[in-house]
């Protein structure tokens, strides 16, 4: 099969939402087509849901703050859902969570109701989130600290975080590696931190492409000894499943 050519291809419009479980070894393309996108995403073990992304295990393990390429991100159960594999944003960050109903309201103002805009009307992170992870079975309990895509924030001396957009380029990409078979639940809402006053969230292009698990010497595992025993823990879990 031609790892270039992409299994599944979806372009997910600005305020919308998708999930879809991708299998361990496959690669996720995502493409900024417009520059400035935020891709929420929440990650769960397709095959036991209770397992999910860790953000606090995530950086503290690699001694980060935020996610580039050959960092790994880690579950609440000490293996790898995924590695970033390639990255041309450079930063991705993992802590501001995301925007909900009231926070789009106070930035983008009260017109942008259902009853005023119909199905263009604003739609934020949170609610996104919850109808899309009740596909599976899951609802508020599971809602954990998400990832922000193609976003990046700074901090000043007092510790307050700030949404960097000048940098955002169209055509910016990152790709992961899936090291287990993966629920990947994601929007492209706005960053809670993007200012108003016009509601333009923008797009992202999905590639799914087919590949393997990481091999030994793979810089993702490497990286970090947190990320090696975590990579063992997974290999571990897959051992008598494969």
């Amino acid at each position: 099969m031609n790892s270039k050519k992409p299994l599944y291809e979806k372009t997910v419009i600005g305020g919308g939402m998708w999930s879809q479980v991708i299998g361990r070894g496959k690669r996720l393309r995502l493409t900024d087509l417009e520059g400035g996108t935020n891709v929420s995403m929440l990650l769960y073990n397709a095959d036991q849901l209770t397992e999910r992304y860790n953000m606090p295990d995530t950086l503290k393990g690699q001694h980060v703050f935020y996610l580039t390429s050959e960092l790994c991100l880690h579950s609440d159960m000490g293996r790898i859902l995924c590695s970033v594999t390639k990255d041309t944003r450079g930063w991705h960050e993992t802590v501001s969570g995301c925007s909900n109903a009231d926070l789009i309201r106070e930035t983008y103002g009260d017109e942008g109701n259902y009853q005023t805009c119909r199905n263009a009307f604003h739609r934020n992170g949170k609610e996104n989130f919850l109808i899309e992870l009740a596909k599976w079975g899951l609802g508020p309990k599971d809602l954990v600290p998400n990832l922000n895509w193609f976003s990046r924030v700074v901090s000043d001396e007092e510790g307050n975080l700030e949404l960097v957009t000048e940098d955002a380029n169209p055509g910016d990409i990152v790709e992961l590696r899936f090291e287990m078979n993966t629920l990947v639940v994601l929007n492209t809402c706005p960053h809670p931190f993007a200012e108003g006053p016009d509601y333009a969230p923008k797009p992202v292009k999905l590639e799914v492409f087919a590949g393997a698990p990481a091999g030994p010497d793979d810089p993702c595992r490497l990286s970090r000894p947190e990320n090696e025993r975590a990579f063992i823990n997974t290999e571990d879990y897959y051992r008598l499943r494969d």
